[in-house]
């Protein structure tokens, strides 16, 4: 039976990931190690044997200047890109710009966790007194969308998954329906989202799954857009190791 590929990447760490800062819906971009780690990432995806078509990204700076990078390195800097918003990374809301290890001290680790990893709870909601409220809600890159009704104060990864998986099934499954070679590049929880999706993870073994920076997995997907596989990493088990220790070590105080 004849299967699709799909490529998927979590971007690099931005200058707010470095300060231990919640980037949210933020538009800071990648730190130097960010810029490195794409690099590697597109070295992967090349040493791998990946050619693309077409790929996908949200309207962040820190996705596009990955994926930029890792098409340079892929010596396809040309590729038609698509973006949209329902890839961008979870609103985080009222905790936008704080600090992880402080939130853990005045809350407690088992709440940021509780924040961060389940699957029906929402930070507090970001009020117009945020100090970054006037720069997301009024920013360039959604004029287009999305609508007032839509834009989001807080989100769940749930809400997460539910308003990223129309983009998925309308604009992306037709594209590699028609066999075309497909890259997303996109944020850790919009990307658990497409994960819990295509290996019909259950609600609760999803607060489980991590998705490391830059580092490339493939999904091998049959007629019917189902995953006939698990994700595959392009990655040595150390340096995935290695990459999921840096993600639990963020919520630690």
């Amino acid at each position: 039976m004849a299967t699709h590929t799909v490529v998927m990447v979590r971007n690099g760490s931005c200058e707010w990931n470095e300060r231990n800062l919640i980037p949210s819906w933020s538009d800071t971009t990648l730190s130097e190690a960010g810029k490195q780690c794409s690099r590697r990432a597109g070295q992967a995806l090349k040493k791998a044997g990946h050619r693309f078509d077409v790929a996908f990204t949200s309207v962040m700076a820190r996705a596009q200047e990955s994926l930029h990078i890792m098409l340079e390195e892929l010596g396809q800097p040309g590729l038609p890109v698509e973006m949209s918003w329902r890839l961008n990374d979870r609103h985080y809301g009222a905790l936008t710009g704080l600090n992880r290890a402080e939130l853990s001290a005045a809350y407690g680790a088992e709440q940021v966790r509780l924040w961060h990893y389940s699957y029906d709870v929402a930070p507090p909601p970001m009020t117009a007194r945020h100090p970054q409220h006037r720069a997301i809600v009024g920013g360039a890159a959604y004029a287009d969308g999305p609508s007032a009704a839509e834009f989001p104060a807080a989100e769940s990864l749930r809400m997460t998954v539910e308003r990223t998986l129309p983009y998925w099934t309308d604009v992306i499954v037709p594209r590699v329906r028609s066999g075309a070679r497909v890259l997303v590049c996109a944020h850790g929880d919009s990307l658990r989202g497409l994960a819990k999706h295509l290996g019909g993870i259950s609600d609760h073994a999803i607060s489980r799954l991590n998705i490391p920076m830059c580092i490339p997995f493939v999904y091998q997907l049959n007629a019917n857009m189902e995953a006939v596989a698990p994700m595959r990493y392009l990655a040595s088990e150390d340096v995935l190791m290695d990459a999921m220790e840096a993600i639990e070590a963020q919520t630690r105080v």
